[in-house]
């Protein structure tokens, strides 16, 4: 692709991402160009279009189209217990700090299909205060919020969330966590009481106020420097005095606006604390 064919692209995903935040509110402009581009090619090529210009009609005016597009552009790949030793030092070294007090708020950010929501109740179940928190679990995705509040996977799927359970210092069997069914695992109702599943867009929308908790793993890696820096202003504000913020391993608050609000309480799995305002 020479230097006017790149030009020329950059206009029509500009143009489409602008014609998907004009009819559906869902703003994907300061998502990384890259990813976003892969994931536009691979729904061009699916659609047998010729340009990524063709889904702007599509965008506008077919629904199935643009409710296959945004799920194609916002899902994200997550599993029970992912990066085991990431839950270790949860329960670890934020758990016990978090029983200090009397209620517990949790905000799951970017939830994708609710497998680490699932991770959270069970660790905290398992560690006896489950009763004292809320946990509200938002994402972008309607499809994906469908998925998480359902609960229900591939048995495939469970078969992997179950080792990751055991190396993440998991204190009974997986199993009593779940049932099976035609080839699929249905999450407990009693881990679902104290969650709230709930539509949000990071870019666009409002702070969660009085967190103790902030969770947002391998998502802020979809976002540009711009609205990475907004997110983590809006977490920031979204926490209370000595709360946690959790990213992902490949994700970082060095260069945002945040970066002295914070200490790290686990460098290698990003785990920070709010400081005490100066």
């Amino acid at each position: 692709m020479n230097m006017g064919d790149k030009q020329t692209e950059k206009i029509e995903i500009d143009l489409l991402l602008e014609a998907i935040y004009q009819q559906y509110g869902y703003d994907f402009r300061n998502y990384a160009r890259s990813s976003l581009m892969r994931r536009l090619h691979f729904v061009r090529e699916k659609s047998d279009l010729e340009r990524i210009s063709d889904m702007i009609p599509l965008v506008l005016y077919e629904a199935s189209f643009a409710n296959q597009l945004l799920l194609d552009l916002s899902v994200t790949v997550t599993e029970m217990f992912r990066d085991p030793e990431f839950f270790l030092e949860l329960r670890n070294k934020v758990i016990p700090l978090l029983r200090t007090y009397p209620f517990v708020k949790i905000w799951h950010a970017g939830c994708a299909t609710g497998e680490e929501v699932y991770s959270m109740a069970v660790l905290l179940e398992e560690e006896g205060f489950y009763d004292r928190v809320q946990i509200y679990a938002t994402d972008i995705n309607q499809e994906s919020l469908k998925i998480a509040e359902e609960g229900i996977y591939p048995v495939e799927n469970i078969r992997k969330f179950t080792t990751n359970y055991q190396k993440s210092g998991g204190q009974s069997t997986f199993s009593d966590y779940y049932h099976a069914k035609y080839e699929m695992g249905k999450i407990n109702e009693s881990l679902k009481r104290n969650i709230v599943f709930s539509q949000h867009n990071l870019a666009t929308d409002h702070a969660f106020g009085d967190m103790h908790i902030i969770i947002c793993r391998n998502v802020l890696i979809y976002f540009d420097k711009h609205l990475q820096n907004h997110v983590f202003n809006l977490f920031n504000s979204s926490l209370i005095t000595r709360g946690f913020l959790c990213i992902g391993s490949k994700e970082s608050i060095e260069f945002s606006d945040i970066h002295t609000q914070f200490e790290a309480i686990s460098s290698k799995w990003r785990i920070f604390r709010k400081l005490l305002p100066k």
